[in-house]
């Protein structure tokens, strides 16, 4: 291994919600970290320069500065066009429509090489190298958090299509259904996002239905209704947490279900904020909603939480830049 293959690496995973920057070894252990909250108002610049403060703060937690890294990898979501480095369409994010050159902005500001990818895909990956998928040669991920994302591995290699393969949230659950904020009818991601489910939460506690949740909210500090505050609704038994949350999971059955019946994956792997904090028993009611959708309903997949929790998609992001600086942007 060369010098600078052998550099530390830095890994962005840029979510609806937080940034999450990594600076990992060569055998992808996590020398430093940081985490940011996602601008919410702005455009695409502000969002890259919040994920260079990231990174540089988790640089500095490592004992490096950026520019001393062998290239820093990125898992967005949208449009992602790694070879020209730009990501498009990035729609949980703020003023995020067009095209703008992300790997170019990070490349400026850190002073290092910046790869692209996408994020649930990125993440995916290193569940199956270093996590959950390990024992398995085809896997879908399926990431739970703002929006629902997928990730793809077959016969061992990442699937990507013509780049935006495994959008499964944007998956149709339900003809003429509620309205996702891709602007389509009917999505998985419009009943299980927590975009979503923030939304029709809202809508419902303002028709008079009663809640904990922005509550809870309030009490842990927060605008948005996170991960945690929705488990801490439904460990208080809330009943509308749990009548969204039992939406949601018929949704999940829904589309992953159909999913699987297209690409007969040995694994189903469950991550992103929701999925790991409400953790295996609810993987195994997405399984459970999964059966009476499943053509082979006999072999189900094997359904697993991400191992590598929180950080998986930024070190998964981390993984992109392993063979720097020889890969193209």
């Amino acid at each position: 291994m060369s010098t600078v293959n052998a550099a530390p690496r830095g890994g962005i995973d840029l979510g609806g919600t937080k940034i999450q920057a990594v600076v990992v070894d060569a055998a992808q252990a996590v020398l430093g970290q940081a985490r940011q909250p996602t601008p919410t108002t702005g455009g695409p610049e502000d969002v890259a320069a919040a994920m260079a403060s990231a990174m540089a703060e988790a640089a500095s937690h490592a004992g490096v500065e950026t520019d001393a890294l062998a290239g820093v990898g990125v898992g967005s979501p949208g449009d992602v066009d790694s070879a020209r480095g730009t990501v498009s369409s990035a729609r949980n994010l703020p003023g995020w429509e067009g095209e703008f050159g992300l790997g170019a902005a990070l490349q400026e500001a850190l002073g290092t090489r910046a790869y692209l990818g996408n994020d649930v895909q990125v993440a995916t990956d290193a569940e199956a190298v270093l996590g959950a998928g390990r024992p398995y040669r085809s896997l879908l991920g399926v990431f739970w958090g703002t929006g629902v994302g997928g990730g793809i591995v077959l016969d061992g290699r990442p699937w990507t299509g013509r780049g935006t393969a495994g959008e499964i949230g944007h998956v149709v659950v339900r003809i003429g259904g509620e309205r996702c904020g891709c602007g389509r009818l009917g999505c998985m991601e419009a009943y299980a996002g927590r975009a979503s489910m923030e939304r029709r939460a809202r809508e419902r506690h303002a028709a008079g239905e009663h809640t904990d949740l922005f509550k809870i909210m309030e009490e842990r500090g927060r605008t948005r209704l996170m991960s945690g505050v929705w488990s801490r609704a439904l460990k208080r038994g809330d009943r509308l947490a749990t009548a969204l949350i039992d939406d949601a999971i018929e949704a999940l059955g829904a589309g992953v279900a159909s999913t699987q019946n297209v690409l007969d994956v040995e694994a189903v792997i469950i991550g992103g904020g929701l999925g790991v904090r409400l953790g295996q028993s609810y993987a195994d009611r997405i399984l459970q909603a999964m059966l009476p959708h499943l053509f082979d309903d006999a072999h189900p997949p094997a359904m697993h939480v991400a191992a590598l929790g929180d950080l998986g998609g930024a070190i998964g992001a981390a993984l992109l830049a392993q063979a720097a600086p020889e890969r193209p942007v």
